[in-house]
């Protein structure tokens, strides 16, 4: 299939390349308009010159003469006037070439800037063709897919954790730990209770021994006045 962009910038070139040849064949119209108008000066002038070799020719009695520059007058007049003809189809020609140029430039102009803005637009629509290609691939295998996987696999991993966890503490004899717990915690209580009493048994035989050297301190205090 053809490639449209290929076939537009072979087009604007094509369109450049016809104005040097458009160029060339103006001025070969307008070589000849030159080349017209100089022979019809020459015919004009030879006219005038003819004209003046007969009527000197007739004055001086030289008819004989006058009659050959009569043929040749006669022979310039046709030539002058063949050339006057293609004189006015070759300026008519220049001028229509010229015109031709003129349009020819202006829908070269035309169809160049239409052609360059046809190709900006599809160099714009590649461009945000492979934008979108870029954005899809984000969209279908990138950023998002890759995240939400990762979640799930997350959620999977959290989950099958817990039920493990579930698992694991339904095997476990709870109610005899906690039986266990509850003989070490009474045995505990039992010791402290032990101690309280062993401390109870020394601060009573402590209070005793107090009583004692209260009631022996004034014997001590009596006899001493006696010996006063």
């Amino acid at each position: 299939m053809e490639d449209p962009k290929l076939i537009l910038e072979q087009n604007i070139r094509d369109l450049n390349d016809q104005i040097p040849q458009m160029n060339e064949n103006i001025a070969t119209v307008k070589a000849n308009l030159i080349m017209l108008q100089k022979e019809a000066g020459r015919n004009e002038k030879l006219i005038v010159e003819l004209t003046s070799k007969i009527k000197s020719a007739i004055q001086a009695n030289r008819d004989d003469i006058a009659e050959g520059y009569a043929l040749q007058l006669e022979k310039a007049k046709e030539n002058f006037a063949h050339t006057k003809d293609q004189l006015v189809f070759a300026e008519k020609a220049y001028e229509k070439a010229i015109k031709v140029k003129k349009v020819f430039m202006r829908e070269k102009d035309r169809k160049i800037q239409e052609a360059k803005e046809a190709l900006r637009a599809s160099e714009r629509a590649e461009w945000q063709s492979k934008i979108a290609d870029t954005l899809e691939q984000f969209e279908v295998g990138g950023l998002d897919q890759t995240h939400d996987e990762m979640i799930n696999r997350l959620n999977e991993r959290t989950a099958k954790n817990e039920a493990r966890m579930e698992l694991a503490l339904d095997g476990i004899d709870t109610e005899t730990m906690e039986i266990e717990a509850n003989a070490e915690k009474i045995r505990a209580q039992s010791l402290v209770e032990q101690f309280k009493l062993e401390m109870g048994e020394s601060s009573g035989s402590i209070k005793i021994d107090e009583e004692t050297v209260s009631e022996e301190a004034p014997k001590k205090s009596v006899g001493n006045k006696e010996k006063s």
